[in-house]
């Protein structure tokens, strides 16, 4: 891991974190530092698209790294450098996606350790329960 103190980040990232390999799926966020419950750890930024062409989008890649901020509005985030772009799923998760002035931002839903993957329940998808959940929490859903 690489010491927070050495981890560069943008002004609205407000934490430390780092992207390594994940235990849940491919990449993963990881925290640099330590995060106190509750606050924010940081958002991302992408292309801003609308809903139909992001929806095109996700059928066009493997890795889908899209959020609906409106009926009318996506933000692509497959050109992003934001780490929180590899924030996984997970069904007991320690972090929150929130949508707040159309910015996407992670906030810590218990301490989370340095070191620890920050997780999100990513809620309904666009895999309609046909993609298998790898978080494998106790309570695990099997599907997102």
């Amino acid at each position: 891991m690489t010491p927070a103190a050495t981890v560069a980040r943008p002004p609205y990232q407000k934490y430390a974190v780092v992207v390594q390999p994940s235990l849940i799926d491919g990449q993963g966020a990881f925290a640099a530092e330590a995060i106190p419950a509750r606050l924010k750890i940081g958002e991302i930024r992408g292309e801003s698209i609308s809903v139909a062409d992001a929806r095109i989008r996700a059928t066009r890649h493997e890795r889908v790294m899209i959020v609906e901020i409106s009926a009318k509005k996506a933000i692509d985030f497959h050109k992003s450098t934001d780490p929180m772009r590899y924030t996984n799923h997970s069904c007991r998760p320690n972090a929150r996606l929130t949508i707040r002035a159309g910015r996407v931002e992670f906030y810590a839903l218990r301490p989370i350790m340095a070191g620890e993957e920050i997780t999100v329940n990513y809620g309904e998808t666009h895999h309609d329960g046909k993609l298998a959940c790898r978080c494998g929490t106790p309570g695990c859903i099997g599907w997102l």
